[in-house]
């Protein structure tokens, strides 16, 4: 199999830095040793920051792994960056001199969009070129792990502007077995969690501060002044995987044993207790080579996988059906499903780990992209629960992209470690309809248990508890800024102002939380949350410290209630309860309300071939006395998925089979609906097709303007059908097309690009890569120069122009077009922030040579709204 490693392990050998990425994992994974100059390594490790400090949608990905020893260097780390020590321990490797997360590249050093990298098992002695002081700026996504921090300044949390002498703004960030010698110094840090750690110090609190089995964490007993909540020990966890190198020199995966009720980093007394697992029983894949065919494959095989870092585009759903499957991504690379099913499934067994991912949504909407246990899991797995670390399920961003839920979870003891779901509020694709989910987390298994649960800015409940026994462990949601309006964002049949953040069913009846903060800033119009936070009020729920935020919006916008009707409203900046509300106490006090009626049978139930393997199937919605919350799908007698939506594809048939379906609707206190009128149908015949398409030839590229090279190629052929092209630009996929030709937009002028393209078929057989062909964007286009932006309109085309706006020394939280021409009146429109550019842009189509447009721009700067001077443009 393609990208499968070889059956006797790798050793790890040293050697120059210009052979440090030439190992098993790839080429964008870097193995350092100490017989490499430090300056050398130094040198990359920068080289690879500059390239990555604000690329924040950009399609790298890079790990940087340290052998063990002692190592001066000191290098700062930006976006998709992972930087490992391969030791067993974290004192293994000692980084003496520094590794940093700075904020530099937004205004006044403000980390809050400082995501997507990580830090794992080495310890950090920082040098007086940083005060002795190791500073680690961010907000979410960037987990810190099996740290010591032995820096003698300890460990800040937040940079200080120079230029005001105040901490930049950071929210919400990760710690987990870790020490930290010195004083952990938050400073502007909103909020944060820290699990089974141990520091000198922990300086202060802003908003929401939650500290799960730490030692020395701070007393929560003057909560709120002091925003501290401390739960003296960790109930479950094991600890993440790790890759390191063993005692002879092999790459091995370890496994960390399975705890209960500990306090403290589970090294501090030794090596960490656990199991190895050689690298020969992992699939290592690349994104140049692997495919879900090939993963699914080793799957089955019984193989963990090990993603190296890269984006992995997903015609089928990734299968995890063995017990104790290992997936572990190296180098925070990128999955996207491409065929509207969930990225990764995984069966109702015991002890899978998944860590380390970013998920991305695709074009065609997925009913969810991680789903944990069928619908209907029963089994318990509290021996040995599945766990779910430093994932980020995300909608838009780097393109569009679609789903009903981020993860649903139906398995039993499941438990999250650092979870950031997160509808995308800034980026490509990022507006109301264009990029809608319902929920980040579904959560129907009992007993399932989150530490650190960021969920954010979807369209109806952030977080939906319909299972028992549940448990949260810190919690940030800012709920969506681009509510349109009231009527666009009410609950309960329209009966109540918008939807809570954070809901647990009427039917649950034992749930308890801790630290639980939830966050406006209604953007775009004057609308209300009734209230943060929703559970039944039961004597088996209990919720501690609750927080919410009013951080910015428009006038008249709120969230009226902190749970359940109680709790002041947040509305304004000032005074400081109107921007800051909290609950100290929620405890249920209620007897629990039991739904029995089952929903109404699904109706029109089809069932039609797709393929030789597919067959998709749609019926008529079911209606609940309270509300349905899915349906079930039987194939032939057994349960085979579920859906969220009235369609469903049923892939991996058999071909020339006959298959019978029928369907279940379902709601959240479990009840079921009789079974559908059953339908069956027949799959197509199998082409058995292996044979790959013929190369593209005749690569040609051709700057059509400073922002876009056009591409065009002789097409290929295959035995069966092409049925399209990928597209690449210096080496990374960026694009795919069905016709012989392809536009590359949002380039940088004056800039050269190299293109490749490889043909497709049916079967998912790709041929060998086109020539190579290079063009440089033309210089930049007709604009000016305002105050604090630069500003104008590229033309791509005869009939298309992209107008542009650029910010100078500060970030924009958005900007807004507004152009005029001749038989079109005003329009309005949100441009999308373009990261190779670092310019906010709108394609416009439908222009000719002449139209003479009026415009102008709003931004908004640090919370504030500004207006342009209005501008004419003439097409050329």
């Amino acid at each position: 199999m393609a990208g499968l490693c070889s059956l006797l392990p790798e050793s790890a050998h040293a050697g120059a830095v210009s052979t440090a990425n030439t190992t098993l994992f790839g080429p964008n994974v870097y193995v350092f040793d100490t017989s490499m100059p430090a300056a050398d390594i130094q040198a990359k490790a920068t080289s690879i920051f500059t390239q990555m400090e604000s690329n924040q949608f950009g399609t790298e990905r890079y790990a940087l792994l340290f052998k063990p020893g002692t190592y001066n260097v000191l290098f700062d780390v930006g976006f998709y960056t992972h930087v490992a020590g391969l030791g067993q321990n974290p004192d293994d490797v000692l980084i003496n001199g520094g590794v940093n997360v700075p904020a530099y590249w937004m205004p006044n050093m403000n980390a809050t969009c400082n995501f997507w990298r990580a830090y794992e098992n080495f310890s950090i002695n920082a040098s007086s070129a940083t005060n002795n002081t190791t500073t680690i700026a961010v907000s979410q996504a960037a987990p810190l792990r099996r740290m010591h921090i032995k820096s003698a300044g300890g460990l800040w949390l937040f940079q200080v502007d120079p230029s005001t002498g105040a901490g930049g703004w950071a929210s919400g960030g990760f710690l987990a077995d870790s020490v930290v010698d010195g004083q952990v110094l938050p400073g502007s840090q909103q909020q944060w969690l820290a699990r089974n750690s141990k520091w000198g110090s922990w300086g202060n609190a802003v908003w929401n501060m939650v500290f799960v089995g730490d030692i020395n964490a701070p007393s929560q007993a003057n909560f709120p002044t002091d925003a501290y909540t401390t739960v003296d020990r960790t109930p479950i966890i094991r600890e993440k995987p790790y890759l390191y190198v063993t005692s002879t020199g092999q790459y091995a995966v370890f496994v960390p044993a399975l705890q209960t009720n500990t306090q403290g980093p589970s090294w501090a007394a030794g090596s960490t207790p656990g199991t190895s697992i050689s690298i020969d029983q992992f699939y290592i894949a690349q994104p140049s080579t692997a495919s879900a065919a090939s993963l699914n494959s080793a799957l089955s095989a019984g193989k963990h996988i090990l993603f190296t870092p890269g984006i992995y585009q997903l015609n089928d759903t990734l299968r995890v059906t063995k017990p104790d499957t290992i997936i572990l991504g190296l180098g925070v690379p990128s999955l996207i499903p491409t065929s509207g099913q969930p990225a990764i499934s995984v069966a109702d067994v015991d002890g899978v780990k998944i860590a380390g991912l970013i998920i991305d949504a695709g074009a065609i909407n997925s009913p969810s992209l991680l789903e944990v246990g069928p619908p209907g899991s029963s089994a318990s797995h509290a021996a040995n629960p599945t766990f779910l670390y430093d994932l980020t399920v995300r909608t838009a961003g780097p393109t569009a992209g679609k789903n009903d839920v981020g993860i649903k979870i139906n398995s039993h003891n499941v438990v999250g470690d650092q979870l950031w779901l997160w509808r995308a509020d800034h980026g490509e694709g990022a507006a109301w309809n264009i990029n809608p989910t319902k929920s980040g987390l579904v959560v129907n298994g009992n007993n399932v248990t989150m530490y650190g649960l960021f969920n954010e800015h979807h369209n109806e409940y952030q977080t939906l508890w319909n299972g028992n026994g549940g448990r949260v462990y810190f919690y940030q949601s800012e709920i969506p800024y681009d509510v349109p309006n009231q009527s666009s964002w009410m609950s309960k049949n329209g009966t109540v102002n918008g939807y809570a953040s954070y809901k647990v069913a009427d039917t649950v009846t034992s749930h308890e939380a801790w630290g639980v903060g939830v966050y406006s800033y209604f953007r775009d119009a004057a609308v209300k949350s009734e209230n943060a936070i929703e559970v039944p009020n039961v004597t088996g729920v209990k919720i501690h410290h609750m927080t919410t935020i009013w951080l910015n919006g428009t006038a008249g916008s709120e969230i009226t209630h902190v749970i359940n009707g109680q709790g002041g409203r947040v509305y304004a900046n000032t005074p400081a309860e109107a921007m800051r509300q909290t609950i100290n106490e929620f405890a249920g006090t209620g007897t629990p309300v039991i739904d029995t009626q089952a929903p109404t049978v699904p109706g029109s139930l089809t069932a039609t071939a797709a393929s030789s393997s597919q067959i998709n199937l749609t019926w008529s919605a079911s209606s609940d006395n309270v509300g349905v919350t899915g349906y079930d799908i039987y194939r032939n007698g057994t349960l085979v998925g579920s859906s969220g939506t009235t369609s469903y594809s049923s892939t991996g048939l058999a071909a020339s089979t006959t298959y019978t379906f029928t369907v279940r609707a379902r709601d959240a206190a479990g009840n079921t609906s009789a079974a559908s009128t059953s339908v069956s149908a027949t799959t197509k015949a199998a082409t058995g097709d292996t044979q790959a398409p013929t190369a593209p030839t005749s690569l040609a590229a051709t700057a059509a303007s400073s922002s876009q090279i056009n591409l065009t190629w002789g097409g290929s052929t295959d035995n069966v059908g092409v049925t399209g092209y990928i597209i690449y630009r210096g080496g990374t996929q960026v694009g795919t097309s069905t016709a012989t030709s392809y536009s590359d937009t949002g380039l940088a002028a004056s800039t050269a690009y190299s293109y490749t393209v490889k043909a497709r078929d049916a079967a998912g057989n790709l041929s060998a890569v086109s020539n190579t062909a290079s063009a440089t964007t033309q210089a930049g286009g007709t604009g000016g120069t305002g105050t604090e932006w630069t500003y104008g309109w590229d033309s791509n085309s005869a009939t298309q122009a992209t107008s542009w706006f650029k910010p100078t020394g500060f970030t924009a939280a958005y900007v807004i077009v507004h152009y005029a021409y001749s038989g079109i009146s005003q329009q309005n429109v949100t441009l999308t922030f373009n990261n190779t550019t670092g310019r906010w842009e709108l394609p416009v189509t439908g222009l000719s040579s002449g139209k003479v447009i009026t415009y102008s721009y709003t931004y908004n700067k640090n919370g504030a709204q500004y207006d342009t001077p209005t501008y004419t443009w003439t097409k050329p």
